[in-house]
């Protein structure tokens, strides 16, 4: 899989950009600076720049989906 940002560290805006893509759901970056469901979720509106680049790279750059 190709990264243009950062580590895939669960919780990360890439993460989690790539889990959304994953299980179709809708893009809505955010991400999880303690890990996935541990300590507080930070949405777009307080994430930089940087951040959302990472969210939507991860999103775009998911090439699998769950099978439902």
């Amino acid at each position: 899989m190709k990264r243009a940002f950062g580590d895939r560290i669960h919780g990360s805006p890439y993460d989690r950009g790539a889990m959304d893509s994953y299980y179709g759901r809708g893009i809505k970056p955010h991400h999880w600076p303690d890990g996935t469901n541990h300590g507080n979720r930070v949405d777009e509106e307080k994430m930089n720049k940087d951040q959302i680049k990472e969210y939507y790279a991860g999103f775009d750059e998911e090439d699998d989906r769950k099978d439902w």
